[in-house]
């Protein structure tokens, strides 16, 4: 064989083996194999691709879930007038019982109340208010035909991150819905009593980023299961300036809702609040340098925990349990995580003496 035929046979040769990869190739692009019915061409998106087809399927569930709940819960919140101020307020049974903040009745006994449902003003009484904790309850003087009493929730089921809705009338828009998550629970609250807050100490409240505005309290902070598990209350305030510090809201727990109400409802008033106590009147005592120092005994309750644990009208009481005690909040705030019966220390001083005592605390 001469040079020209052995180049043209290693040319026809070099040409059949690239044929044989171009052909190979070519089944690996995906256009040369045909597509089997029933599954997905991912060659021009991959993975990527895939996740943005399934996107608006998740957002159109949880959307879904979002209208469910706002069907389901908010015929249950309704809207309290009372004079010019407005509140909120949750249905609490069928009987026309509603439950409310405190702080929303204030000091008036009749109200005007508002379905969700409806716009036609309904006439209602109060039941009993208990400042103590912020909560009230209200009874419709008629029951109108389909009215729907709230689901309430577990309390001790509640979890950090979950998706929440808070339904009232802020700013007197009634049936309005915000949308957050619980950002903190356990939280122990202090309310002020400018703005007609009742200054209540209140124990193991839920934080939410849920908008709460003024017209807010006493409504509904629900769940995705259509449950109320907190009744909004209060926003957090900026302390230096004073305003509003927005996505920082309180609810007052749902178990404490159950427990107030439903002692209201059956007794008429607060039987047991659950809430420890010294039993004692107390203020707020400054040192030398003007700052908070203690609480002053002020009045001792005869036979009470603080009485039978030999504290006396003019100690001072500088700490609970363990806990720094400043200022009369921070005592309130102390207690708010013990229960009545329950034993503790009190340091305090006594004529520039430090003393130590057990004490089995009372109910407040």
């Amino acid at each position: 064989m001469d040079l020209c035929a052995a180049r043209a046979s290693r040319l026809v040769a070099l040409l059949a083996a690239w044929l044989c990869c171009a052909a190979l190739l070519s089944g690996c692009t995906g256009s040369a194999v045909p597509k089997t019915r029933g599954t997905k061409d991912l060659s021009a998106t991959g993975d990527g691709g895939q996740r943005r087809a399934d996107a608006p399927t998740k957002v159109d569930q949880l959307q879904s879930d979002y209208l469910r709940v706002i069907k389901n819960a908010l015929p249950s919140v309704v809207q309290i007038q009372t004079g010019r101020e407005l509140g909120s307020g949750v249905v609490y049974d069928d009987k026309g019982h509603i439950v409310t903040n405190a702080h929303v009745v204030g000091g008036a006994r009749t109200f005007k109340v508002t379905t969700a449902n409806s716009e036609t003003a309904l006439t209602a009484h109060l039941v009993s208010s208990y400042p103590q904790q912020d909560l009230a309850v209200v009874k419709l003087d008629q029951v109108p035909h389909g009215l729907r009493a709230a689901t309430f929730g577990d309390s001790a089921k509640v979890e950090v991150g979950q998706i929440v809705l808070a339904m009232g009338s802020p700013l007197g828009l009634s049936s309005s819905v915000t949308q957050g998550i619980v950002s903190a629970t356990g939280r122990t609250v202090s309310e002020g009593q400018s703005g007609g807050g009742t200054g209540a100490t209140i124990a193991n409240m839920v934080q939410t980023s849920a908008a709460i505005n003024p017209g807010n309290s006493g409504g509904a902070l629900v769940n995705l299961d259509s449950q109320v598990i907190g009744i909004p209350t209060l926003a957090a305030t900026e302390p230096q300036i004073g305003s509003a510090a927005p996505g920082i809201g309180f609810a007052i727990p749902a178990s404490t809702v159950k427990t107030i109400a439903g002692q209201i409802v059956r007794y008429g008033r607060v039987v047991h609040s659950g809430r420890a106590a010294l039993d004692i009147t107390g203020r707020t005592v400054v040192n030398a340098d003007y700052q908070p120092a203690g609480v002053a005994v002020v009045d001792v309750k005869a036979g009470g925990a603080a009485d039978k644990a030999g504290i006396r009208s003019g100690d001072i009481i500088i700490e609970l349990g363990g806990t720094t005690i400043t200022t009369i909040t921070s005592l309130s705030e102390a207690l708010a995580a013990d229960k009545p019966g329950q034993r503790t220390s009190v340091t305090f001083t006594r004529g520039g003496s430090r003393r130590t005592v057990e004490v089995t605390l009372g109910e407040q």
